[in-house]
């Protein structure tokens, strides 16, 4: 039984879709920093950045970082399809969670809470800041769909870790809003991904 930490409409939705994937029993707890209630201590003593998703193991063991939880599911489930069993695919499916954890997954909390980054900033500035970053984070889409919608890397008919990921992340500051203007074709894919039912469930039920 793992233990999901999570809150709606957060990154947690794609481990969701990992487990449901891998058939694993979990249960939900929900918790983050920027809600109070009864799973926010436990939030901060498993995770002390307060960061969801945070995975607990069956063993007790605490997964954080969304790319680093779907490898290990993946590696850990290996009839689930979330990585590939080709050697040359899998290298190009962790090449593409990585780059989704690094870039468009990292600009979102820039977006979010400018503050943390010029504390001492008005609003203007703040504003600034925050339409640079939505600007390089609807680039790196684009840069994601260039590189990675292929053949050896994504599969929306048979989503993995690295579909599941991108369906939930994109639906962030405009990304998707973004791509079905710059690149329809990759946004129609998206919407594939979106309509498998270990997928849709989720986003349905995380009001997306």
């Amino acid at each position: 039984m793992f233990r999901l930490f999570g809150a709606d409409r957060s990154g947690s939705a794609a481990i969701e879709m990992a487990l449901t994937l891998c058939g694993a029993e979990y249960r939900l707890v929900t918790a983050s920093s920027w809600e109070t209630g009864a799973g926010q201590d436990e939030l901060k003593r498993l995770n002390p950045l307060m960061q969801v998703p945070t995975l607990v193991l069956s063993d007790g063991g605490v997964l954080t970082e969304s790319a680093a939880i779907l490898t290990h599911l993946g590696l850990a489930f290996p009839l689930s399809g979330l990585l590939s069993q080709d050697a040359l695919e899998r290298a190009q499916q962790l090449r593409a969670l990585v780059y989704l954890a690094s870039n468009c997954y990292a600009s979102i909390g820039l977006i979010d809470y400018p503050e943390r980054w010029l504390p001492d900033a008005g609003p203007d500035q703040l504003d600034r800041l925050v339409a640079g970053a939505r600007h390089k984070l609807h680039r790196q889409w684009e840069v994601f769909s260039d590189v990675f919608y292929n053949p050896i890397a994504w599969h929306p008919d048979a989503p993995g870790a690295v579909e599941i990921l991108a369906c939930v992340v994109s639906q962030w500051s405009g990304a998707r809003e973004h791509l079905g203007r710059s690149r329809p074709e990759f946004y129609a894919s998206l919407e594939i991904v979106d309509q498998h039912p270990a997928v849709e469930s989720v986003l349905q039920r995380h009001g997306w």
